[in-house]
């Protein structure tokens, strides 16, 4: 299945920390949740988190482990490293586009 993260809609962003905080390896809820704020300073309460990781592992892009007790852990898959990788790449273009802009309103009087 070859998902992008535009096809998650109103979604990205939560799927994008998401994604993002698997990149370093397999994690748990909790786990996540504490990472992703750490890194981003976003808290993504519980529905949030886990309406997210149910559309990410639907779309191929995570997958989930075998569950260490109560705790279910998830790793990005390919698919997921890809999907990631564009939609970082496009947040980048939107951040240079924006702060050129930023810039060149400064220099008006």
């Amino acid at each position: 299945m070859n998902v992008e993260m535009t096809g998650l809609g109103r979604y990205a962003g939560p799927a994008t920390l998401i994604l993002a905080s698997l990149a370093s390896g397999p994690k748990h809820g909790y786990v996540l949740t504490k990472d992703v704020e750490d890194f981003s300073g976003v808290y993504l309460a519980p529905g949030t988190l886990y309406a997210a990781l149910d559309r990410l592992v639907e779309n191929g892009l995570i997958e989930g482990l075998e569950a260490e007790g109560r705790r279910r852990p998830y790793r990005i898959t390919a698919e997921g490293v890809t999907a990631l990788r564009g939609q970082l790449e496009a947040q980048r273009v939107v951040a240079e586009v924006g702060l050129g802009r930023i810039a060149g309103s400064l220099a008006l009087p």
